[in-house]
């Protein structure tokens, strides 16, 4: 979900809802009716956004008395949006959540309006649709708007809205809420459940722990205590059963292990720490080998017997390992629908921007353990995580200050390799040290170099400058190389194509006015000085067309995935009928989840074209194969045409498994070049100072088993842009495509 103002409001917003007054009455003040006393916006209503301003108005109204108009506070800033939101507890049962809302537009353009409707959880957005793919613009009278999304199991709050994001005018009046259907106001509660986790607030302010002398024994002692916090997070009854407050427990142990003189002190302080928690009850031992299910990944605990611990702590240890675990957790759930990690409880602490070397090595404990039990794809990483671990003990301790803090965190995040995994609501101190400016055009990595392909819309650089293929060979005097080298380590990606992918976004950011760029053209090298702009006007690629289906060539059919919309397949697919071939551009991410709806058009019989892998609330760290999952043929037949899909670094996560599924359609080839290697449903999670990040949360495989993690899509036929295209402005791998469905050779 990359869109522009998706982004920008999961940015501004994740943070917010906590500081809101809403009502939560049983009159939630849906139809606005009720004023507040301030008079600007009806009770319990708030603003999201910036640059745009709300007004109630009595003369345009749906209904009632009043409704509220959203527009523009002057001319309209590209990547702004303006909203009227409420928010109100998630404490009803049902499975699916709906909001409905009247909707008037006026002259609505360069930005669509809609609906918003957020599940929050404990730690970060759950669930989210802002209607942004429906691309409704232009003119008309009120209508009944409807979105939906799954109720959560781990859902806390429910944020509800009408937005614009573009120019002219929006009215919303008359929200309404269903629960499967029913009303909110007559829905169902789920009983109200306390945990004496959530009554502990002893360092709310701060853990009270300083930054401790370094030495190897000390870091090996704080790497210890990491491992085995973690797993008794995971793996006890006790702590699963969320009567313990588990960050506040750590705040209480770490002085002990700092203080400890030596190991044998150390163990007895930890073997102590075990059993004030309780006896576990034993249950039934999960052998390696003997799981029903395909093993794909076992728990890595050798660390328990194969660290030196005494032999109390390794019993005290065991015997956690062996207990009986129920399948409920405090901190941790399994999405009912898919299988993903879901995880609850874990505050972001965001008031704390700069947190205390204590709550510095509970970020890093957090995170470490997450990837350790949760992340499906740990064995890719490409080194042992426990020396991972290890090694970022004394940088968590050692950083300074909030930026030097946030970018440790963006260090250890991009050692995942995987593409999924960022910092999702990036801080202001990280777009600082990157840039605010940049100079008015995209870059792309091509043929090992960082070449122009784009100049911003309406951007003031003279041809004579800035040309499409030029080489970037230094930036303000330093070497590109130099730069890439620095910056790689805070670059997460699933691979090199992945990583240059965001470096070519980032590596022209600055905070100057100009930039000095040495571009190397036709063998020349040139010197220039071209103004920057706010990095927000600049896309991170060139606007594609909002219309998803054309014929390119006769007999030739082209569908952009990044604006389709399932309504108009039917349509799109009478157009194809009798014609040569099809392409399918994955160079995007899909508006629409079209693998069902579009890809049984296209396969001949029902075909298998995935496999997933999921983790175990009984077994923490395990991950086992499930059964493999077919697009389904359709009754009235399939598309009689040559396929062709078209992939790069630009194809990611939902647009790799629609390119897996499409794959399977009788004689499809796939050309291009290496996606970006992270498949699978997401899990988000919070870290202190209020950081949010993210994982892939599930495996996703070939039905043979074949990875997809890290290596991404392999293309049948590679192709990849060229100097010489960039300049002449073509499409070298759409080109290979029509000349395929043409009848030319597909070998390479």
């Amino acid at each position: 979900m990359s869109k522009t103002v998706l982004t920008l409001l999961l940015v501004l917003l994740t943070s917010c809802i906590s500081g809101q007054s809403t009502s939560t009455t049983s009159k939630f003040n849906f139809d606005l009716e009720r004023s507040a006393a301030s008079g600007t916006l009806p009770d319990g209503w708030f603003i999201w956004g910036s640059d745009f301003k709300l007004t109630v108005d009595t003369v345009v109204k749906h209904s009632g008395r009043q409704s509220v108009r959203i527009e523009p506070s002057g001319t309209y800033k590209s990547g702004t949006f303006g909203c009227l939101a409420t928010s109100f507890p998630a404490v009803y049962k049902g499975s699916q959540i709906e909001l409905r809302t009247w909707m008037k537009l006026e002259n609505v353009s360069e930005g669509p309006a809609g609906l918003l409707l957020r599940i929050d959880g404990q730690s970060g957005i759950l669930q989210f649709d802002n209607m942004q793919n429906k691309n409704i613009r232009g003119t008309a009278d009120w209508v009944l708007y409807s979105v939906k999304l799954p109720n959560h199991p781990a859902a806390v709050r429910i944020n509800i809205g009408g937005m614009l994001s573009g120019s002219g005018k929006l009215w919303v009046d008359d929200f309404e809420v269903l629960i499967d259907g029913v009303p909110l106001e007559k829905a169902e509660k789920v009983p109200e459940k306390t945990f004496g986790a959530d009554s502990d607030n002893e360092f709310d302010g701060g853990s009270g722990i300083g930054a401790p002398a370094l030495n190897p024994g000390m870091i090996a002692d704080l790497k210890l205590l990491g491992q085995v916090w973690g797993f008794l997070k995971y793996y006890h009854p006790g702590v699963a059963a969320g009567n313990l407050n588990w960050d506040y427990e750590l705040f209480r142990i770490m002085p002990d292990i700092i203080g400890a003189r030596d190991n044998i002190q150390r163990d007895e302080v930890l073997v102590r720490w075990i059993g004030s928690i309780g006896e576990p009850e034993p249950g039934k031992e999960q052998v390696p080998g003997k799981v029903k299910e395909e093993v794909k990944m076992n728990p890595d605990l050798g660390w328990i017997t194969g660290s030196g611990l005494s032999e109390e702590l390794v019993d005290a240890l065991e015997k956690v390992r062996k207990a009986e675990r129920n399948g409920k957790h405090y901190y941790i759930d399994l999405d009912k629908s898919v299988g993903n990690p879901v995880f609850k409880n874990e505050k972001p602490y965001a008031l704390l921007q700069y947190p205390d070397a204590g709550y510095r090595l509970l970020s890093l404990y957090r995170y470490w353990n997450i990837i350790q039990y949760w992340f499906p794809y740990k064995y890719l990483i490409g080194e042992d995580w426990n020396n991972v671990l290890e090694e970022f003990i004394p940088k968590f301790i050692s950083a300074s200050d909030e930026k030097d803090y946030q970018l440790t965190v963006l260090e250890l995040i991009t050692r995942v390799n995987d593409s999924h995994a960022n910092i999702s609501n990036r801080p202001a101190n990280i777009d600082r040290f990157m840039g605010a400016m940049t100079p008015p055009c995209q870059l792309a990595y091509i043929e090992s170099k960082f070449l122009v392909t784009g100049i911003v819309e309406g951007a003031k650089i003279p041809e004579t400058e800035l040309r499409k293929g030029d080489e970037v060979i230094k930036i303000n005097n330093r070497p590109v190389s130099e730069i890439v080298k620095e910056r790689m380590c805070i670059t997460p990606g699933s691979n090199e194509s992945a990583k240059m992918r965001l470096m070519a976004r980032y590596l022209l950011r600055t905070n100057d006015t100009v930039t000095h760029l040495n571009i190397l053209r036709d063998g020349v090298v040139h010197y220039l000085s071209v103004a920057a702009v706010p990095s927000v006007a600049v896309p991170a690629i060139a606007a594609a067309s909002d219309s998803s289906f054309r014929m390119i060539a006769p007999g030739i059919g082209y569908l952009y995935l990044g604006s389709i919309r399932n309504a108009d397949l039917p349509d799109i697919m009478k157009r194809l009928e009798g014609t040569k071939g099809l392409v399918i551009d994955l160079r995007c991410y899909p508006s629409e989840f079209v693998v069902f709806t579009l890809g049984s058009q296209l396969v001949e019989k029902s075909t298998p074209f995935v496999k997933f892998t999921f983790g175990s609330l009984e077994t923490p760290g395990l991950f086992t194969m499930g059964t493999a999952l077919s697009v389904p043929a359709n009754k009235n037949g399939n598309y009689k045409g040559k396929i062709v899909i078209l992939v790069n670094e630009t194809t990611l996560s939902q647009a790799e498994y629609t390119t897996m599924a499409f794959r399977t359609a009788p004689g499809a080839v796939v050309v291009g070049s290496q996606t970006a290697g992270a498949d699978g449903n997401i899990s988000q999670f919070s870290l202190p100072g209020g950081i949010s990040t993210l994982i892939t949360g599930i495996g996703v495989y070939y039905p043979d088993g074949g990875e997809t993690q890290r290596i991404g899509i392999v293309p049948d036929i590679e192709v990849r842009p060229t100097v010489a295209g960039i300049r002449e402005g073509r499409d070298e791998v759409l080109e290979k495509a029509i000349g395929i469905i043409a009848g030319e050779s597909i070998r390479n």
